[in-house]
């Protein structure tokens, strides 16, 4: 028996108008600005607002909000009222943070669909002592509280935006986690070293920057670093750039020109004179010899 192509319905929602889609599955194409309930990743159920048309991918993904069928009317208004209590514990969550001189930034409050939980997110530069805030939440609001402080690349994801590209926020619409980023990330990629440029919102280095890096990483395995100095046939040059696309390398000679060279060809011939080539320090022992 042959095995049948997987046909997976993928969509977009929102747990409310403003806050950052996530992509949910769906059983069958359903229209834009449809109130669905769906299971979330943790197994509770919540009331989306799907954001974009439904389209086909022949292959299943997990991990995402599954849509199980339309909201009711009944739900509806249960997911109206919902976001009628986040907005009343975000007032009382300013009010009370206020009162008790809690130096914290509230960023986002999301309220569980059946009720069991509100969960406050929040900014801080340090530790909060927010157990009498908790106390006041749970007089107030009659419900279980949880606070979450989060760092401002959470915070970002959480308030999501258009990203240089155009596109929306990686955090807010797929990455499920962060990776460590240094801004050797950039330097390797040959990319202007201007935070203006290389940095997000949040004032953290691009998320992007860590998309490429295996490539670059694989284009410039035992190649010279840039800046370094190399010596080719007698003759002194400075690695001024690499190109991944075009696969080339940019060598400036001592008279300040500047000549491309195939990179292929430049780990051809380190290969084939490995005891005639000079790395950068050996090399600048010879010029201070020579001086």
């Amino acid at each position: 028996m042959e095995n049948k192509e997987v046909q997976v319905w993928l969509s977009a929602g929102t747990l409310k108008q403003g806050y950052p889609d996530m992509a949910v599955k769906l059983t069958k194409p359903l229209s834009k600005g449809t109130y669905v309930l769906a299971e979330m990743p943790d197994g509770r159920n919540e009331v989306l607002l799907l954001t974009e048309v439904s389209y086909k991918i022949p292959f299943d993904v997990e991990g995402i909000p599954v849509v199980l069928r339309k909201a009711t009317l009944k739900e509806i208004r249960e997911f109206e009222k919902k976001l009628e209590i986040e907005e009343k514990g975000r007032e009382f969550c300013l009010q009370f943070a206020k009162e008790l001189g809690l130096e914290m930034k509230l960023v986002r409050v999301d309220c569980f669909f059946d009720r069991s939980k509100i969960i406050f997110f929040y900014t801080a530069d340090g530790r909060i002592d927010f157990r009498q805030l908790v106390k006041e939440l749970a007089r107030a609001l009659r419900m279980r509280i949880e606070m979450r402080q989060i760092g401002v690349r959470n915070e970002t994801a959480l308030l999501g935006g258009i990203g240089y590209c155009g596109k929306e926020f990686c955090c807010a619409k797929f990455l499920k986690s962060f990776v460590p980023l240094s801004i050797k990330f950039a330097k390797e990629q040959g990319l202007i070293l201007d935070p203006n440029k290389i940095s997000g919102p949040c004032g953290r280095l691009l998320c992007c920057l860590s998309y490429e890096m295996e490539v670059y990483r694989e284009f410039l395995d035992n190649l010279p670093k840039l800046g370094s100095k190399i010596k080719i046939n007698e003759e002194s040059y400075r690695v001024v750039k690499y190109h991944l696309f075009q696969k080339l390398v940019y060598l400036e000679t001592k008279d300040g020109q500047l000549i491309t060279v195939p990179v292929e060809d430049l780990k051809s011939y380190i290969v084939e004179h490995t005891e005639d080539f000079i790395p950068e320090g050996q090399l600048k022992t010879l010029e201070e010899e020579e001086a």
